[in-house]
């Protein structure tokens, strides 16, 4: 990686102390800081190349459960080289629905596995570890009182089921393989209602670890493009659909509006 530093700039590593007071984003990691550089190979960054504190201080993005998961541990080191303080990090995106209409909003409080459990199981070695999966309930919250604001938005708070597969985990009939009945798919996603569950995605469940260990306040906002208990493919009309796709921008576009204080100054 070329270095961008003039020469005889001095190392990157400020002295976090100067910063006292602050919440920092912290790592559970023992080894980072003996490092003498910390290359973020996927996000084309290091500690010694870049002067990671003058260049971040709000970073989103969003994918599936395993290049997530790398995004993630590349985001929240870069977080704290860059020595950002009182982070919160929203996932937003579109999800399946279970039970409830269309275009509605989901907020989640607890992300879960397949099996309804809240808890991301990361294999680590050759052992099985279990991480919590709770959201900031304040941040859900805040969010959901926020969009009660805006007029015709359905929204509610629920569970999200997270699943490594689009088609055979989320029981879908209209993949390549597929080993179950209709009625057992049914059966499958009414009992996961009843468990609390209202929509279904591929990020939610090490999402919602990840930001747990590492002290970040976090939260999830989809919008649901169909109820699965009726379909397993989308059929909605090109312009309702991006319509629906940009209810969760919206949401939190007035979430950070109402943060910085610029909705009094717009009204």
């Amino acid at each position: 990686m070329a270095s961008i530093l003039p020469a005889g700039s001095k190392s990157m590593r400020s002295d976090r102390n100067t910063y006292v007071g602050k919440r920092f984003v912290h790592v559970k990691n023992p080894y980072l800081d003996s490092m003498d550089e910390d290359v973020l190979y996927h996000l084309d960054l290091g500690t010694k190349t870049h002067n990671l504190p003058a260049m971040f201080g709000d970073v989103k993005h969003g994918m599936g459960i395993p290049s997530i998961s790398i995004m993630l541990h590349e985001l929240i080191k870069l977080l704290h080289h860059a020595q950002c303080c009182d982070v919160t990090i929203i996932r937003i995106g579109t999800s399946g629905g279970i039970g409830i209409v269309p275009g509605s909003v989901v907020i989640t409080d607890t992300a879960v596995d397949s099996f309804f459990k809240a808890r991301f199981e990361q294999v680590i070695l050759d052992n099985i570890v279990t991480r919590s999966t709770e959201l900031d309930k304040e941040l859900t919250e805040e969010l959901f009182n926020c969009s009660k604001e805006i007029p015709n938005f359905p929204t509610l708070i629920g569970h999200t089921m997270c699943t490594y597969d689009f088609y055979e985990g989320q029981g879908r009939l209209d993949g390549a393989l597929c080993s179950f009945s209709r009625e057992k798919k049914v059966d499958y996603l009414k009992r996961a209602y009843i468990a609390g569950v209202r929509n279904i995605e591929m990020e939610s469940t090490v999402f919602a670890a990840m930001c747990r260990l590492c002290g970040l306040k976090a939260a999830v906002v989809c919008v649901t493009l169909l109820d699965r208990l009726e379909y397993d493919q989308i059929n909605l009309p090109h312009d309702i659909l991006v319509e629906y796709q940009q209810r969760p921008q919206l949401l939190i576009s007035k979430f950070i509006k109402q943060r910085l204080g610029l909705c009094d100054q717009m009204s």
